[in-house]
């Protein structure tokens, strides 16, 4: 009988581990490029972002969601590789972009701020909006 029950609390967790783990893979696509993205939707997310992280695959990113449009400024504290920061609209298309924006070296870090209000933003590798002719007014799709 434990050997039985241990197998099946095994399965189980087996199972709630792999429901947990197949959720749905949140990406973007843009300019007909699709990016699979890490969502940034809390306060806590929106300001460690993509701090510390060496490398990023090419066809990552990282998405954040803010509650309402309003004007952005995003700034590169302890983010150890150069950033696309593109700017989204309440209907996901470019306000602005920020272009291969470099680590920061200064204290205080320079801040990237959108040229117009934005509800989203999405970091890429640095000159990747470049590659693909982003321009303002481009649209984008977001699944979750």
């Amino acid at each position: 009988m434990f050997r039985r029950a241990t197998r099946t609390l095994a399965a189980l967790s087996f199972v709630a581990c792999s429901s947990a783990n197949a959720q749905a893979i949140s990406y973007v696509t843009l300019k007909g490029k699709t990016f699979y993205v890490e969502l940034a939707e809390t306060d806590e997310q929106h300001a460690s972002g993509l701090m510390f992280r060496e490398r990023m695959a090419a066809d990552r990113g990282m998405f954040f969601i803010f509650r309402n449009e309003y004007m952005q400024a995003f700034w590169m504290k302890n983010t150890l590789i150069p950033l696309d920061m593109l700017y989204f609209d309440k209907k996901f298309r470019v306000v602005s972009v920020q272009s291969n924006v470099p680590p920061c070296t200064a204290d205080p870090c320079p801040s990237y701020p959108s040229s117009g209000p934005a509800m989203y933003v999405l970091e890429l590798n640095g000159g990747t909006a470049d590659k693909l002719g982003v321009k303002p007014g481009d649209s984008l799709e977001f699944h979750r």
